[in-house]
């Protein structure tokens, strides 16, 4: 992954040919759409739950370093990646907790968020949103990389 120097919000990620400016913002955008269309699953208890009724509604599982070194809270972020991994659900490693939780407007501290595929979706992409769309491209590049890159999130 090459990351060009500038402006820390335009930033080129490219890798295969692929470039994306401002990965984050797409993120961002992702997460305040499905957000506003009751799309999304906030912390890892309730993902575990909602994964285990129907884990193929789900499109992104977004997850977020824990504040301390917390060997349980790990483990769960590892059995939730494999688990999401099985499932064809795409992994965004994000750098923050706390800027997670504000996205989504939880009270919590959000370690973890699940947005599942829009309520219309037949598994086409013209179902998706263009910041989807180039999320999942994103998410395809990584895909078989063992340590997934850890997207920076804006600061609002």
């Amino acid at each position: 992954m090459v990351v060009a120097k500038g402006s820390d919000s335009l930033k080129m990620i490219s890798k295969a040919g692929f470039k994306t400016v401002g990965i984050g913002q797409n993120v961002r955008s992702t997460l305040v759409k499905a957000r506003d269309e009751a799309r999304v699953v906030v912390g890892i208890a309730n993902a575990i739950r909602s994964l285990t009724e129907n884990p193929s509604n789900f499109l992104f599982c977004f997850v977020a370093p824990p504040k301390q070194h917390d060997s349980a809270a790990h483990m769960q972020e590892v059995l939730l990646e494999a688990f999401c991994f099985e499932n064809d659900i795409y992994i965004i490693k994000v750098d923050n907790a706390d800027k997670l939780s504000r996205l989504l407007g939880s009270s919590d501290l959000a370690g973890c968020a699940l947005v599942s595929k829009p309520h219309s979706s037949s598994d086409t992409e013209e179902e998706f949103s263009r910041s989807e769309n180039i999320l999942i491209d994103h998410c395809e590049l990584y895909w078989d990389e063992p340590v997934k890159p850890v997207i920076k999130l804006p600061e609002k």
